[in-house]
């Protein structure tokens, strides 16, 4: 494990503790959080896994994203254990299924959730992705939460503009303050029009997978020399770059995912990357914004 002193763990932390992105609804949440896709499925990394989201919190990334979805709740019982007797350092959000967002079944999913995270609210509760049950009572739901205070605000994720125009078209559509989609250097569909969309109305992006999936794409990325002389400029890794070229809008959040302390640590520190002019030039001519409407991509 990387030996981290003391005053590095205070200077990140207070780094990662400045960076904000402002909601519509006036409030603010870290701009770089913690993803926990697949986390909690190995009984044998649980230890491991909780040290890294422990850390991240230590280090500021006090933002933690789950799903009922993830390990079917095990990912929500993981990150419950993990920030026991600190949840109230944290911004905790979770996703509620499309199957189970109807007006009165979400409010079961949430208490399901709110059970396994050891918590009585969510800062954040958002909609996984589109499903058969009308917008409208999945919004009457997440009000409701709201009410009773079991959230203190929703969003949702994988929309695209048509679905967000529809959304915003609904009594209290408004009221979304996020959506999370992927977003990274390889899959910048959302540039086109879905993130000016979002821009005009003040609703931020959360880039879920900012550091792409594996497979193809990411071994491309990290293949590029452009990437790689970048990262040799800033005495980097190649994933910090990454990680900096998402964060360096500030109206979006990024939420990468570590199952390790030493990798928790990296994605910690790509906050203090500050890319220049000539280095976005480089990135963005290896790999360019779409200049046409694209799919969503969706993971």
């Amino acid at each position: 494990m990387i030996n981290i002193d003391g005053s590095t763990i205070e200077s990140l932390r207070q780094e990662n503790t400045r960076r904000r992105v402002y909601l519509p609804d006036g409030t603010s949440m870290p701009q770089l959080g913690q993803g926990t896709w697949y986390l909690g499925e190995d009984p044998e990394k649980r230890e491991e896994e909780i040290k890294a989201l422990q850390l991240g919190i230590q280090l500021g990334m006090t933002l933690i994203d789950t799903a009922e979805m993830y390990g079917d709740g095990k990912s929500e019982r993981l990150v419950g254990e993990a920030i026991r007797g600190m949840r109230d350092e944290v911004y905790l959000v979770s996703k509620v299924y499309p199957h189970r967002a109807s007006r009165h079944e979400i409010l079961a999913a949430c208490a399901d959730s709110l059970k396994r995270l050891g918590t009585d609210h969510l800062d954040l509760y958002l909609l996984h992705w589109r499903g058969d049950v009308p917008l409208a009572l999945t919004i009457a739901g997440m009000e409701q939460l709201k009410a009773e205070g079991k959230i203190l605000r929703w969003g949702v994720s994988n929309f695209d503009v048509k679905d967000m125009d529809e959304l915003f078209s609904i009594k209290d559509g408004d009221q979304c303050q996020v959506n999370q989609v992927l977003y990274n250097l390889g899959s910048r569909g959302i540039e086109y029009d879905l993130m000016k969309w979002q821009k005009e109305r003040n609703v931020p992006i959360m880039a879920y997978s900012p550091l792409a999936q594996g497979g193809r794409l990411r071994r491309e990325l990290l293949g590029s020399e452009e990437l790689k002389r970048i990262a040799a400029k800033y005495n980097a890794e190649p994933l910090q770059i990454l990680l900096a070229w998402v964060i360096q809008n500030n109206d979006i959040v990024a939420i990468p995912r570590s199952s390790n302390p030493d990798h928790t640590y990296l994605n910690a520190a790509a906050a203090l990357i500050r890319l220049d002019e000539e280095d976005l030039k480089q990135l963005d001519k290896r790999f360019p914004a779409p200049t046409m409407k694209m799919a969503l991509d969706i993971l």
